[in-house]
C-alpha cells in the first residue's frame, strides 16, 4: 500500500461520505449526576456492555464543507497504487480555534477494513503538525459516549478527559471532550 496524507478538496468529499462510519463499541462512558448540598457533581464511569453494540456514526457532508475553508483542517489519507487509481482510506477534519489557540477534531474516520492498521494515527500526527503551524497550543477531540475506539485512540495518543456538554450532538447525545498541549 501506497499511503498518501494531503489536504482535501470538494472532490474528495463524496468518497469521504461513501466510507463505513459505523462501528461497535463494547463500553459506554455512562454519565451521573451526584446532587451535593453546595452545587452538582458529575462522574463518568466506563460501563461493559453484556455484547457488542453498533453505533451509527453522525457523518455531515456539511461539516466537511465547512471543513474545507482555509482556516480548518481537513486530510485525506489515500492509497495510490502503481496504475495511479487511488482509494479512500479515512479523513480527518478539525476546526481552529484561533481565540482559545485550540483545534478541535471533529472527525476522524478510517474504512472499515483498513481500521487498526495506523492510519488514524498518522493523520493525527499530521494534523497536530498543522495545528502547530496555525500557532495553537492545544488540540481537543469531541466524542460521544458511547464512540469508546475514539476513546481509547486518545488515550493511546496522550489526551486526558477534559469535559464535557450535555447534548452537544444534533441527536442529542453527550459529547466528552479530550485534549492535549502541543506546545
Amino acid at each position: 500500500m501506497t499511503l498518501q496524507i494531503r489536504d482535501a478538496t470538494t472532490n474528495d468529499i463524496p468518497s469521504c461520505m461513501a466510507l463505513d462510519h459505523d462501528y461497535e463499541t463494547t463500553h459506554v462512558w455512562q454519565m451521573h449526576v451526584q446532587p451535593e448540598t453546595m452545587g452538582r457533581g458529575v462522574v463518568f464511569r466506563s460501563e461493559r456492555l453484556p455484547r457488542p453494540m453498533p453505533v451509527t456514526y453522525p457523518a455531515d457532508s456539511r461539516r466537511l464543507h465547512l471543513a474545507l475553508e482555509a482556516a480548518q483542517c481537513f486530510l485525506v489519507a489515500i492509497n495510490r497504487d502503481e496504475d495511479g487509481a487511488s482509494e479512500t482510506l479515512g479523513y480527518l477534519t478539525m476546526r481552529a480555534d484561533p481565540v482559545h489557540q485550540s483545534g478541535w477534531v471533529q472527525d476522524l474516520v478510517i474504512s472499515r477494513p483498513y481500521r487498526r492498521s495506523k492510519i488514524g494515527t498518522r493523520l493525527f500526527k499530521v494534523a497536530t503538525r498543522w495545528a502547530v503551524e496555525q500557532n495553537l497550543d492545544q488540540l481537543v477531540f469531541e466524542i460521544q459516549t458511547k464512540n469508546h475506539p475514539a476513546i481509547t485512540f486518545c488515550g493511546h495518543h496522550g489526551l486526558a478527559f477534559c469535559g464535557y456538554h450535555d447534548q452537544y450532538f444534533r441527536n442529542g447525545d453527550i459529547a466528552i471532550f479530550f485534549g492535549k498541549s502541543i506546545r
